[in-house]
C-alpha cells in the first residue's frame, strides 16, 4: 500500500506565531508518527512561510526547535547558523509619512471583497521602514532553489491590487525573495519589489491560505494557525477585545477554506493556540521576550490536544 499524500499548511503569526508552530510540529511527530519533514506540499504565509522554507530545505522541525533554544547548532543544515529572532524588534520603526499604497485603496474601492480589516489597513497605514535582510540570507543559505520535492508554496500579497501571490517553482522568485516578501508585515517593513511589482505580508489575504491545499490529490492536511480566533483569552482586557474582534472574520475566512478541503473528502487536521497559549502570547505576535515561553507551552498544549484527539 503506498503513503498517504500529505500537505502541510502554516499560518502566519509573527515571532511567537513562528515558535508556537515549531513546538506543535515537534509535538505532532512525537504524538502522532507524522513527520513535517515528509509532506508533499507545504504551504507558508508570512511567519509560516519562513518555518516551511526550512522544512524544504532539509531543516527538520526538531532542528528548528534546538535553534530556537540553543541559538546555534553544531551539525545539520544551520551549523553555525546565528539568527536574531527578534526579526528587527518588538516595536515597528520609525513610519514614512503618507499612506502605504494608494493603488490598493483604489482596488479595494472597486472590488467589494477588498473591504476587509487587514487589505485596508495595509494601504492605509504608512509604508514601513524595517528590513529583513538577515531573514533574506537565512533562507538563501538553507533553501537556495525551489525544491523539487516538497511542493513548496509561499503567500504574499500584491501591494498594488491586493491579490494574493503565490511564489513557487518555476516563478519569478527565489524562495528567500518569497519569503521576505511574505513576512513584509504592512507598517513595519518595507514592502518587497519582485519583477517590477511590490509585495506585502501574505497575512493579509488569508492567515492560512489553507484552500491553496486543496486539488492536489492530498489524502491528509495538517493545518497550523496561530492567528486563529478558536479559543478563548484567559483574561479580557480592552486589547483582548480588539483583538478577538480583528481575528474573528479571519478565522471565518480560514473555516471556510477548511471546508473546502474536507469537502474533496480530505482529512484535515487543525491546530490553533489554547487558552493557556494565548496566556503567553499576549497581545504583541512580535514579542520576542516571549517566544521561548510560547515555544516550550506549545510544545506541551499541543501533546495534550493531540493526545485527547487520539483518544
Amino acid at each position: 500500500m503506498s503513503r498517504p499524500r500529505r500537505g502541510l499548511v502554516l499560518g502566519g503569526g509573527g515571532v511567537l506565531g513562528a515558535a508556537w508552530m515549531v513546538g506543535a510540529l515537534v509535538a505532532l511527530e512525537e504524538s502522532t508518527g507524522v513527520s513535517a519533514s515528509s509532506m508533499d506540499l507545504l504551504v507558508g504565509t508570512s511567519a509560516g512561510s519562513v518555518v516551511a522554507a526550512m522544512l524544504a530545505g532539509g531543516v527538520s522541525a526538531r532542528e528548528q526547535l534546538e535553534h530556537q533554544r540553543e541559538g546555534m547548532l553544531r551539525s545539520g543544515p544551520l551549523a553555525g547558523v546565528e539568527f536574531d529572532y527578534a526579526v528587527g524588534g518588538a516595536r515597528p520603526p520609525a513610519l514614512k509619512p503618507g499612506f502605504g499604497s494608494r493603488a490598493l485603496l483604489a482596488s479595494a474601492a472597486r472590488r467589494r471583497e477588498l473591504l476587509n480589516g487587514p487589505v485596508l489597513l495595509a494601504g492605509l497605514l504608512p509604508r514601513g521602514r524595517g528590513q529583513t535582510t538577515e531573514l533574506t540570507a537565512l533562507v538563501d543559505r538553507v533553501t537556495p532553489s525551489w525544491p523539487s520535492w516538497p511542493d513548496l508554496r509561499v503567500v504574499a500579497m500584491d501591494y498594488a491590487t491586493g491579490d494574493r501571490a503565490v511564489f513557487s517553482a518555476g516563478g519569478s522568485a527565489t524562495p528567500a525573495l518569497g519569503v521576505t516578501a511574505s513576512c513584509a508585515i504592512p507598517a513595519w517593513f518595507s514592502p518587497v519589489e519582485i519583477a517590477g511589482r511590490s509585495y506585502v505580508d501574505g497575512g493579509t489575504v488569508s492567515i492560512a491560505s489553507a484552500d491553496l491545499a486543496a486539488g492536489q490529490g492530498l489524502d491528509e492536511v495538517y493545518v497550523l494557525a496561530p492567528m486563529a480566533a478558536f479559543a478563548s483569552y484567559p483574561k479580557t482586557t480592552f486589547a483582548v477585545r480588539l483583538l478577538r474582534r480583528w481575528r474573528r472574520p479571519q478565522t471565518r475566512q480560514l473555516v471556510a477554506e477548511l471546508a473546502q478541503l474536507r469537502s474533496e473528502g480530505t482529512r484535515v487536521t487543525v491546530l490553533a493556540p489554547g487558552p493557556e497559549d494565548l496566556a503567553v502570547f499576549g497581545v504583541n505576535v512580535m514579542d520576542e521576550q516571549r517566544r521561548l515561553t510560547v515555544l516550550e507551552t506549545s510544545l506541551r498544549t499541543t501533546r495534550a490536544t493531540l493526545h485527547d484527539q487520539l483518544a
